[in-house]
């Protein structure tokens, strides 16, 4: 069993019942040698969450004004003690062996990150259900994993920061998330590290978090039309990146 500090880095605007839900599953993990950071806006008081949570949680809370995620996200690593930055979202949540199932494979020097798929919960509403049977669709190909477990574990070349764990020295030594190209930050990281450290980013399909889809068919439109348009910039201009490269 792996004994990394893990430091579990989650941006948001200002905390609500999403955030609750998350930190509450974030206790429930098998896994216990955390440290969890939360990047606000404006700060707020730790009272906000229940007892519980509280005290069995080290959490540690830094406002950062009004900016990106990708911008949170690298005042957190910088902010971190852990070697493995594990990123999730204020709108998700772990499934109880998220840090068991990813760890281990950082034993292996030549792996720089690890995703995992983003499940709709079965508390979602029917709409957003119906959003999240969209990205299960067959013409999304390969990225239906993104969404749902595939089997065995393989190298992928690009994955959402919703899960996503990264090695702290990799991610250091390549200057973090570049927020000019928000929300195609995580893009442009899985490119550095393949690019830059020429290390591997791999999916574990039992790394699994479940994530809030959005409620309406505009909403999921803008999510998914911002996203497309930055990764196929990225697969235009780079042509090694956003491609999803796949090997089963």
């Amino acid at each position: 069993m792996p004994d990394q500090l893990v430091s579990i880095i989650i941006p948001f605007q200002g905390p609500g019942d999403y955030l609750r839900e998350t930190l509450q599953h974030i206790s429930d993990l098998e896994y216990q040698r955390l440290e969890i950071i939360l990047l606000p806006d404006a700060f707020f008081d730790l009272d906000f969450f229940p007892a519980n949570i509280r005290a069995r949680l080290t959490l540690q809370v830094i406002s950062t004004g009004e900016v990106s995620p990708a911008i949170k996200r690298d005042v957190g690593a910088e902010k971190s003690q852990g070697e493995i930055l594990a990123f999730i979202d204020d709108d998700a949540y772990p499934d109880s062996y998220w840090l068991d199932k990813a760890l281990p494979h950082f034993s292996n020097p030549d792996i720089a990150a690890v995703g995992g798929p983003q499940i709709t919960p079965e508390s979602d509403s029917f709409r957003q259900k119906v959003s999240g049977a969209v990205f299960l669709s067959p013409l999304n190909g390969k990225a239906v994993c993104r969404y749902w477990p595939c089997a065995g574990s393989f190298e992928v070349d690009d994955w959402p920061s919703v899960n996503l764990l990264v090695r702290k020295q990799d991610f250091l030594q390549i200057g973090g998330f570049d927020s000019q190209y928000w929300p195609g930050e995580d893009t442009k990281l899985c490119l550095d590290i393949a690019d830059k450290l020429g290390k591997k980013i791999i999916y574990e399909p039992q790394a699994k978090v479940y994530h809030h889809r959005r409620t309406g068919i505009g909403k999921h439109i803008k999510q998914i039309g911002n996203y497309g348009l930055h990764r196929g910039y990225f697969a235009k201009m780079e042509n090694k990146s956003s491609l999803l490269n796949i090997q089963l």
